[in-house]
């Protein structure tokens, strides 16, 4: 059974939404790849002697690093933009919500798509939020390394 695609209206000033010069700024800097815990994760994989590809365009989603030879991959999701804790998250949004639920929760459905799609293609997909890379590096590479044990 498929969902419905969920409709994410446009950010413009004429459908209501308003957002200030300061949370502007603040939104502009945020980066989709080479976050800091992407990178720290790559490093420490790279130490282990793990060889990746990172952000691969040409397969959905984009993973944040791809271990080919293994077909694994794996994605690196900020907590905000991929809904973690969602339920208990969308009462806290207060400004422009008819905008920013509407994307999250598609965010949300993206990413199961894409892992289905991904899993039926042959891959692994293997999903981290930024909170944990953050607060247990080693602990998110041991299994990372245990897939690669799996696989080989």
């Amino acid at each position: 059974m498929r969902m419905a695609k969920i409709v994410v209206p446009k950010f413009k000033k004429e459908l209501g939404f308003e957002t200030s010069e300061s949370r502007s700024k603040l939104m502009s800097k945020i980066r989709s790849i080479e976050t800091k815990p992407e990178i720290q994760l790559r490093k420490a994989l790279w130490k282990h002697g793990v060889r990746y590809r990172k952000n691969v365009r040409d397969l959905p989603g984009q993973p944040d690093i791809v271990i080919k030879k293994s077909k694994i991959l794996i994605f690196v999701d900020g907590e905000f933009w991929h809904g973690y804790n969602w339920e208990d998250k969308k009462s806290k949004i207060k400004t422009n919500r008819k905008f920013w639920i509407p994307k999250i929760e598609r965010n949300i459905q993206r990413d199961l798509e894409n892992n289905i799609t991904l899993n039926k293609q042959g891959y692994t997909v293997l999903r981290f939020w930024e909170h944990q890379v953050k607060k247990d590096l080693s602990e998110c590479v041991k299994m990372i390394l245990s897939h690669l044990v799996n696989v080989e």
